[in-house]
């Protein structure tokens, strides 16, 4: 895209925060070890068709994917991690990109506390949506499946991390 074209795009921001609380039938290193083993993450995170797959789980570290979207999109994911506390918090920031435009940027706590018999996870996530390319309800709806994806996996009897 030229210069002139850049500035031909309506440009605008569109900032949200959403929190998603689950329980999950897992304890608490359970859990966590489905965030930080990139062999348990590559099963429930992120699309199904990805590429490029790589995760350096410690503060400092990276985690990046691409993949295909169901329209035919290329999706790149590239997040940095600022603190972790080993099975209790992981918190990241990451951006989000649409073929070769970027669509959001998030910071994200995840807080993985035990339940009785389980696990409390509470996922905070605070975006800006970019040129009206993603929205909040969007990434939210997006989170929801992923953490309904982590559950399948911590509850399951094969996730054997």
């Amino acid at each position: 895209m030229s210069h002139s074209e850049q500035t031909a795009v309506e440009r605008s921001t569109a900032h949200s925060t959403f929190v998603i609380e689950r329980t999950y039938a897992a304890t608490p290193q359970r859990v966590f070890d489905a965030w930080a083993n990139p062999a348990a993450k590559g099963q429930w995170f992120g699309p199904p068709q990805k590429s490029d797959y790589t995760l350096d789980f410690r503060v400092g570290g990276f985690e990046h994917f691409t993949g295909a979207g169901p329209e035919g999109a290329l999706y790149t994911y590239d997040s940095r991690f600022m603190d972790i506390v080993p099975g209790r918090r992981i918190v990241h920031c990451y951006d989000m990109l649409r073929d070769d435009t970027c669509i959001s940027v998030s910071l994200a706590t995840i807080e993985i506390e035990a339940r009785g018999a389980g696990t409390q996870l509470t996922l905070t996530e605070y975006g800006v949506y970019l040129d009206g390319h993603d929205t909040r309800e969007q990434r939210e709806h997006g989170t929801q499946a992923m953490v309904a994806a982590l559950g399948d996996y911590v509850e399951s009897t094969g996730a054997g991390l």
